[in-house]
């Protein structure tokens, strides 16, 4: 049986642009009332004005790498909404680094993005969640969790971090009735894989993406994973030897 998600409270990181934005769109159409989250407040407020929302939704500023920046934001949303239901930790950011370019600060950013910037609000949703034995907690991976790839160490190591602590995360709350959900896409088309100077394999619009996410959130899938091809390659590349990973990984990749 499918979750309904009318009047449901959502909370959504990562909202003002790509799968975020796309989200908001169809959880509008779902009747929730959201929550949505984004360092540029204007963006999610000129989203909010083109949807006309039947539901409530209410934007709010949020870095996510900030602790006290996200406790204060996640408390003003249970006073303007009540408690959360759902909460789509989305937010995430990429930069291309190799040996030539290695910058500490961005590698720091990603990590503190990607990584704990899922941890800071699982810190006070496991919380809520535990005293009222219900709540869905869906962390937004990707598919680059999996291997090393060149140019996207810190990407991949994030990621990677991300749907391990998830799947860790699963398995404790889950005598709590508390659904945690991981999402791996692979490639769609945002503002952040539009920098990407290499061929993209089976490139997914966001309006796909975000309706393959909400039809999982909807079943409660532990893990959506998606396009299927995408996701079979990686799985085929996870038990490759490492020798035979590392001859294919340093051919030049064909570009866009």
């Amino acid at each position: 049986m499918k979750i309904n998600l009318t009047n449901k409270v959502i909370l959504l990181t990562g909202a003002s642009t790509g799968i975020g934005r796309e989200l908001v769109k169809k959880l509008a159409n779902e009747n929730a009332n959201l929550a949505i989250l984004s360092r540029r407040k204007e963006l999610l407020d000129d989203l909010i004005n083109q949807i006309n929302p039947s539901s409530k939704i209410i934007s709010y500023k949020c870095d996510v790498r900030d602790f006290n920046e996200v406790q204060s934001v996640y408390n003003q949303v249970k006073s303007d909404l009540g408690e959360i239901d759902i909460a789509i930790l989305n937010s995430g950011v990429s930069y291309r680094m190799s040996e030539s370019n290695f910058e500490i600060d961005k590698a720091r950013e990603i990590f503190e993005t990607n990584f704990f910037g899922v941890v800071n609000f699982v810190h006070l949703l496991k919380e809520d969640f535990i005293k009222r034995k219900a709540g869905m907690i869906v962390g937004v991976s990707s598919l680059a969790d999996t291997r090393g790839f060149p140019g996207s160490g810190f990407y991949c190591a994030s990621k990677s971090a991300l749907t391990i602590f998830l799947e860790s995360l699963r398995v404790e709350l889950k005598k709590h009735n508390i659904s945690v959900i991981t999402v791996r896409p692979g490639f769609v088309r945002t503002p952040m894989t539009d920098k990407n100077e290499f061929y993209m394999p089976l490139l997914m619009e966001p309006e796909k993406a975000a309706e393959i996410i909400l039809d999982g959130i909807k079943k409660n899938k532990r893990v959506i994973e998606f396009p299927f091809l995408l996701s079979l390659m990686v799985k085929i590349l996870k038990i490759l030897p490492n020798g035979i990973f590392e001859y294919f990984a340093s051919q030049k990749p064909k570009p866009r």
